[in-house]
């Protein structure tokens, strides 16, 4: 049964042509509407769409509350009026239109910003329980939901520059790796179970000593047992985490706790490999596969390397130096860079001729200083920059779906948290979350 729907866009433009289309959705009931076609105004923009589909699932549901949806033709999300839509993309609007619906991905609300000390420059948010900071003050910092700050992680003399989670599932304690301008990475346990009153400061188990510059990334291997670092000084190191590492040495430390217990000793290890090839700063690494370690650095390339033989057996050349880089999208082999333009860009390593990115994105008006792909959606990624501003994208359109204004300064770290929070900390030293994001 064919039926007419009325629109305020509708009234707005009474002489639009009118096409036929079925929505259709991979959605559960009661978000599935029925299947038979509806004649709609073609001037109809996503919001149009998104209350024409509010209004069939309230049909069936008086009980249903209204909540915005995207819309994909042929596999794009529509950005545009279904009719510019269906004349650029050169479709027929005399047949009926499948258009699918999805939960649209846009952040709900925003909590109260943690506030640091100094600038924010670094964060994790892969562990669910708790989020991992870096800040210009020096301190790491583990944070609770609702802004509460349960541990200070203190020994570093120079800026925290990156931070990561190493070990955590199933596990009482937790495993972290913080990097620092003061040349050193250093990796600490805490019991993140533990109920405190107020910020607990622990101290490392092991600092690693080797790199002759700031080192200004991290990433853990995926089992936990090893890191890498990307320095200023052009090089990646490869260390060991755990904490009886018989190449590393006891340090004596004298000092002693206000209860007269001695403190415990800590370790000192030196890296096991290094991986050389870079010609200026290396300034993001990623560890995705247990074989493969990924960087970018301000020489311009994105390189890719063979853990085992130390070699790099690939290297992608972009015209800019690059501040950040991450993996993931389809089959998880998407690279995602930014740095010295304000273009994230995506490249397809199995595809021939991957000098030229597959995705180009260009909405930010400043460096590009972090991006993170979604741990669970093929097309999803954040990125964050100097104007201030973090943007929520999907490959399957050239605009952002989101852009979060939560800064009043350079952004200089974003990541996801709980696969449904945006987070991000900048030179206005917060730590911000949106939360509500829904990734399907």
């Amino acid at each position: 049964m064919d039926m007419n729907i009325e629109t305020p866009e509708d009234q707005n433009e009474e002489n639009s042509r009118r096409v036929q289309v079925r929505f259709k959705t991979k959605l559960k009931p009661p978000q599935k509407v029925p299947s038979n076609s509806i004649a709609i105004p073609s001037n109809l923009t996503r919001f149009g769409l998104s209350s024409i589909v509010n209004n069939l699932l309230q049909a069936v549901n008086p009980e249903w509350k209204s909540e915005p949806f995207d819309f994909l033709i042929n596999g794009e999300l529509v950005r545009m009026s279904l009719e510019q839509f269906l004349l650029a993309k050169g479709i027929s609007a005399e047949k009926v239109l499948e258009i699918e619906y999805i939960k649209a991905v846009a952040p709900q609300k925003e909590e109260e910003p943690s506030l640091h000390d100094d600038w924010v420059s670094a964060v994790d948010g892969s562990n669910p329980g708790f989020i991992l900071t870096g800040c210009y003050d020096n301190l790491g910092r583990v944070w609770k939901a609702g802004g509460v700050c349960t541990h200070i992680l203190e020994g570093h003399c120079g800026a925290v520059s990156s931070v990561n989670i190493i070990k955590s599932d199933g596990l009482k304690y937790v495993t972290v790796a913080t990097a620092s301008k003061d040349q050193t990475l250093r990796l600490w346990k805490f019991d993140a179970e533990e109920l405190v009153n107020h910020p607990k400061k622990i101290r490392s188990f092991k600092i690693l000593r080797g790199h002759k510059a700031s080192v200004h990334s991290i990433a853990a291997e995926t089992s936990g047992n090893m890191v890498c670092s990307g320095s200023w000084d052009c090089t990646i190191s490869l260390w060991r985490t755990n904490d009886s590492d018989a190449a590393g040495n006891q340090v004596s430390i004298k000092k002693r706790k206000g209860n007269n217990q001695v403190e415990e000793p800590q370790l000192e290890g030196e890296a096991i490999s290094t991986l050389v090839g870079h010609t200026q700063c290396v300034s993001s690494v990623v560890w995705p596969q247990q074989e493969t370690i990924y960087s970018a650095s301000w020489d311009h390339s994105v390189r890719t390397w063979d853990v085992e033989m130390g070699k790099d057996l690939s290297d992608i050349f972009c015209g800019k130096a690059l501040n950040c880089i991450d993996i993931g999208g389809e089959g998880s082999a998407l690279i995602a860079a930014g740095g010295s333009d304000p273009i994230l860009r995506i490249w397809d390593p199995r595809k021939p001729g991957t000098s030229a990115p597959v995705f180009q994105f260009s909405s930010h008006n400043s460096w590009i200083s972090a991006c993170k792909w979604h741990n669970k959606s093929w097309f999803h990624l954040i990125s964050a920059s100097y104007d201030g501003k973090v943007m929520l994208w999907d490959l399957r359109t050239a605009w952002p779906l989101s852009v979060i204004d939560s800064h009043k300064d350079k952004v200089l770290c974003a990541d996801w948290w709980r696969g449904d929070s945006v987070i991000s900390g900048g030179v206005d030293s917060k730590l911000c979350v949106s939360s509500g994001v829904s990734i399907q």
